[in-house]
């Protein structure tokens, strides 16, 4: 399938996209098209044409698998994303990252302001950097704000894990990667992963590899 032009009209790349009824193709990082901020939301897409988008990018994020994915991930620069975490995790991990269960949403247009000081600090991945994860402080609830795909607005505070997925994704919609916020020193592989910071929090690894968690 060709890749979509990123000087054609976004509805033009899209129908382009959708010509296959499978996982679009995610784009990997090097692309500029993760690096600038996308488009806001504004009808650039009709509704069922939008519907279809939405549909694709889920079945995208589930082959993958993830629990978020950005539309320029998919080389679409407009300010859309989706997310989605059945937190199948042991209790531990649950408990330390305050991971819940985050029913399927769209997110359109949507930004996000921390709420009090507490910020959290865990291993993070993205699909646009495959094979690599790195530890990521974040605030630990956030203010989400936007508008669902009917147009409907997203006013209310998230917090735990879910609030970590939307904050990685709705950065991916400023041009920003997890990587530009991630401690460096912490950079590991999944390989790596597997093998020795498998532990729910991150502090084992920030010992052994010299890298600084938050108070």
């Amino acid at each position: 399938m060709p890749t979509p032009s990123p000087r054609a009209p976004l509805a033009e790349q899209v129908e382009q996209l959708l010509t296959t009824d499978g996982p679009l193709p995610v784009v990997a990082a090097g692309d500029p098209v993760l690096r600038r901020p996308a488009e806001p939301f504004d009808g650039q897409l009709d509704p069922a044409l939008l519907a279809r988008f939405v549909e694709a990018l889920r079945r995208t994020m589930h082959a993958a698998p993830g629990v978020g994915l950005a539309a320029p991930q998919v080389g679409v620069a407009l300010r859309i994303a989706v997310v989605e975490d059945p937190a199948p995790v042991p209790d531990e991990v649950r408990r330390a990252h305050g991971r819940v269960p985050l029913p399927f949403r769209v997110l359109v247009n949507p930004a996000y302001e921390p709420v009090g000081p507490a910020r959290t600090a865990f291993f993070e991945g993205c699909l646009s950097v495959p094979g690599w994860q790195a530890v990521v402080a974040r605030p630990a609830r956030v203010r989400l704000t936007g508008a669902d795909e009917d147009g409907r607005a997203l006013d209310e505070v998230v917090s735990g894990w879910p609030a970590r997925i939307v904050q990685h994704e709705t950065d991916h919609l400023a041009g920003v990667l997890y990587l530009d916020r991630a401690e460096p020193r912490s950079l590991s592989s999944n390989q790596a992963m597997a093998e020795r910071w498998t532990q729910p929090t991150p502090h084992e690894a920030a010992r052994a590899l010299g890298f600084v968690l938050p108070e």
